[in-house]
């Protein structure tokens, strides 16, 4: 049987009636063997997410504060899909021992792990799956790092005795046993390492939208959807701000080579976005472009100097200014007697005296300026590559609807074109790209 994993996300299980649109999909195909819940999420506008409400459960008990008050509203949303569900399990031993955990301070990680056990713990009961708790099967090193090879080896075995179970997502557990998080949004994680362990045929991500949108609908009107689109492409999509998917999802299955299929559980007979190791040349009749990104909230540093390209180690003397004062660049566009040092703004911020007088210093240069305010675009296409004028259609683009490009950055890949843009200019400059490749 080709497996399925299938993960659920937070809105997918907010409440009793998304616990029956999830039973309906699971069951609908006996291939979907291996489920990974979020925890409850918000119900609607105004609500809570459950995940937030243990972090101030906690907040509260950590300053030795009463926190039975918002304790009574987590229990209360688990029991209510409990009663309009029917489930024959009760979870109030769980509640007394977490309770219990707080008052012994057992760490925010712990805490914000029990929405996903909580919900694991009502799925398998509501499915009829065996449910098998993440901290026993996924593993993190004593320096915080996730463990993957470990993680993969104990899991496949567990797997092997369980034909359909639930492992809740978010979380594992540290050498000495504590419960470690991944980073919000990790159940994508867990969903992708729950698929390489068994091996599976692909791994759906059930959310509450149809896959990926060519850009931000916020700012384009109704985008056209992505239907295929390679790992590669995702990622830089994903760094950019596209934010379906957890970018880190992306490893563990990559690795093994597993499709990811984003779907839907509010309309399940979409196809939605199916991500991809590689896409065949003669089944592509994608556009040239596969979607639009960006993001707000840099700051450039561009130095001058006079034959800096013939000056052996400028740009090492550069950049050790920056790691010595714990600053990670994200981009590096040069010309022969310049270079730019692209960084997000919130990092610079109250240092630029200093990092301007250090940067003299190391490097002699003839000019320094920082400039802040800048937000940067990215156009991704697999398909840029093998079309000619690509980049002169982005930058005929901004300057057809009066933006001044400000940076562009092109990957050896030639996957991606980055352009950085005035803040002011974001959402204009995303609309005329956007319209030069697709009306």
């Amino acid at each position: 049987m080709d497996r399925k994993v299938v993960k659920f996300g937070g809105s997918s299980l907010a409440d009793a009636a998304q616990f029956a649109k999830v039973r309906s999909i699971v069951l609908a195909e006996k291939e979907r063997c291996y489920v990974v819940p979020s925890a409850p999420g918000k119900r609607f506008s105004g609500d809570e997410k459950v995940t937030d409400m243990l972090y101030a459960c906690y907040a509260l008990a950590e300053k030795n504060e009463p926190f039975e008050e918002v304790f009574s509203k987590i229990k209360a949303r688990y029991n209510s899909i409990i009663s309009e569900l029917s489930l024959t399990v009760s979870l109030d031993e769980e509640f007394e021992i977490i309770r219990d955990m707080f008052m012994k301070k057992a760490g925010k990680d712990y805490a914000a792990s029990r929405g996903e056990y909580l919900n694991g713990i009502l799925l398998g009961n509501y499915l009829g799956f065996d449910f098998i708790d993440a901290a026993k099967v996924i593993f993190f090193t004593e320096s915080g790092a996730f463990d993957a090879e470990k993680t993969n080896t104990v899991l496949s075995e567990v797997l092997k005795s369980h034909e359909y179970a639930v492992i809740p997502g978010f979380y594992g557990a540290n050498p000495d046993g504590s419960i470690k998080t991944f980073s919000r949004g990790g159940s994508d994680i867990t969903g992708a390492i729950v698929a390489r362990a068994a091996n599976a045929a692909i791994y759906e991500n059930w959310t509450d939208v149809s896959g990926f949108l060519m850009a931000d609908p916020r700012i384009i009107d109704s985008p056209k959807p992505i239907q295929k689109i390679t790992y590669s492409e995702l990622r830089e999509l994903s760094y950019m701000g596209a934010t379906v998917l957890h970018e880190d999802a992306i490893f563990p299955v990559r690795q093994a080579k597993i499709p990811i299929n984003i779907k839907n559980t509010n309309d399940p007979s979409h196809p939605g976005t199916l991500i991809l190791d590689s896409i065949d040349d003669k089944d592509d009749t994608s556009a040239i472009i596969t979607g639009i990104a960006g993001r707000k909230g840099f700051s450039s540093v561009l130095l001058e100097k006079d034959m800096m390209n013939q000056e052996l180690g400028f740009g090492y003397r550069v950049l050790k200014v920056f790691y010595e004062n714990g600053l990670s660049f994200e981009h590096l566009p040069s010309g022969i007697d310049t270079l730019s040092v692209v960084l997000e703004q919130k990092a610079i911020e109250g240092k630029e005296d200093m990092l301007v007088k250090q940067l003299y210093e190391a490097t002699g240069s003839d000019k320094i300026e920082i400039e802040h305010s800048l937000a940067l675009i990215a156009v991704v296409g697999r398909r840029m590559i093998k079309s000619k004028g690509s980049a002169a259609r982005v930058f005929a683009a901004a300057a057809h609807c009066g933006v001044n490009i400000k940076m562009i950055d092109q990957g050896s890949s030639e996957l991606n074109i980055i352009i950085g843009v005035a803040e002011e200019d974001f959402e204009k400059a995303i609309r005329a790209i956007y319209d030069a490749f697709e009306n």
